[in-house]
């Protein structure tokens, strides 16, 4: 056998859902460049689901069935209300949240090819409506119930803070959105499809999928990122502190990537929409700073920003609070998630790798009394 530590380079599955080649990143063929800057993220969810774009008809259906879906049982809301609020993060309370509304789905352990799709859609549509619960129950605050004639981006906006949100805050988070849907075999993707393998449910898929995310190296660097601007203050601060960290050997999130070589093809995107967000809410510095720390890192280590660089400033400007930003990353990510649960199901295999034993050889057993330590 050969050992490849974290499966680096290993071809684990195939898919028809997403790719990274080169470079570039694709959505069911299409470019991720193109579907940034011209489609919704409603189109994206179905597109990812059913490997092509809707037409007219089909994208208003798939919108009302995520409109009607938001709401959340109210098991669910009063259990948020007995949390320890000091001590819980969203990411755990969101984890907790999805496997207790597998408690409340009667088709939770239904594994029809139709009832999958539907557990999929109410999944897809209340995920936002945890996430803004949780982050409004914490504060002592009412949960805001969506509106049928807001798109799902801003509905999320919408119940997040109770106000309608501005049509720029809309296309930002939606572009946000889009930009994190999928991400070909990543760690939490590939978490959820070795959950289904087993054929657990989609609840179970989702949930494991969330635990993986919750790790710093996967979808905590956006939050990381925007505690570290937070700890600059100021754009005559960044050199010393980025020169700091890299003499003492640091990591500096939001930069460099498993996969990508040239650079993460989504971080462009977002690095626009900070530019004009910082501006329009009066503290440019944020994207100032932003790129004069790209300027030292990538200049000094060759390593360009991926997409957690600049979404952190994105979600701040839209006056998202900082511990909220990965629970985010999960209702775009979820998306793909659940396409890829659905393809693991479609053609499944029990997904079961081997390790090369390092542990010493043969030993006998020996009574307690008789051992040494």
């Amino acid at each position: 056998m050969t050992v490849t530590r974290g499966l680096e380079g290993v071809v684990a599955t195939t898919s028809s859902i997403s790719s990274i080649i080169d470079d570039t990143l694709t959505y069911v063929g299409y470019d991720i460049d193109d579907l940034a800057d011209n489609a919704s993220f409603e189109e994206v969810i179905y597109l990812l689901w059913h490997g092509r774009l809707p037409v007219q008809s089909e994208l208003d259906e798939l919108k009302g069935q995520l409109a009607q879906n938001m709401a959340l049982p109210k098991a669910v809301l009063d259990h948020f209300k007995l949390y320890d609020i000091d001590k819980v993060h969203p990411m755990a309370a969101l984890r907790t949240g999805v496997s207790l509304l597998g408690l409340h789905d009667e088709e939770a352990d239904v594994m029809e090819e139709d009832a999958n799709y539907r557990k999929a859609i109410r999944l897809q549509a209340k995920m936002p409506a945890i996430v803004t619960a949780f982050a409004r129950i914490r504060k002592g605050l009412e949960p805001v119930q969506p509106r049928e004639d807001f798109s799902f981006a801003a509905n999320f906006l919408y119940m997040l803070t109770g106000t309608e949100p501005e049509p720029i805050a809309v296309e930002a988070f939606n572009k946000a959105l889009v930009l994190h849907a999928d991400h070909e075999l990543n760690a939490s993707t590939f978490t959820a499809r070795v959950c289904v393998a087993t054929l657990s449910d989609v609840y179970s898929g989702v949930t494991a999928a969330i635990g993986a995310l919750k790790g710093p190296l996967h979808g905590g660097a956006n939050e990381a990122v925007m505690k570290m601007l937070t700890e600059i203050k100021t754009l005559e601060n960044v050199e010393p502190y980025i020169r700091k960290k890299l003499d003492n050997k640091e990591k500096i999130m939001g930069f460099g990537h498993r996969v990508y070589r040239k650079g993460d093809p989504r971080a462009k995107h977002l690095r626009v929409m900070s530019e004009k967000l910082t501006e329009l809410t009066g503290e440019p510095h944020w994207y100032q700073m932003s790129t004069k720390i790209e300027e030292i890192v990538t200049g000094e280590k060759k390593l360009p920003p991926n997409v957690d660089f600049y979404s952190a400033s994105v979600y701040h400007s839209l006056g998202i609070d900082h511990d909220i930003f990965t629970p985010i990353f999960a209702v775009s990510r979820v998306s793909g998630w659940l396409a890829h649960i659905l393809e693991q199901y479609a053609n499944n295999r029990l997904i079961r790798p081997r390790a090369e034993y390092t542990g010493p050889g043969m030993q006998k057993y020996v009574e307690v009394g008789l051992r040494d330590k």
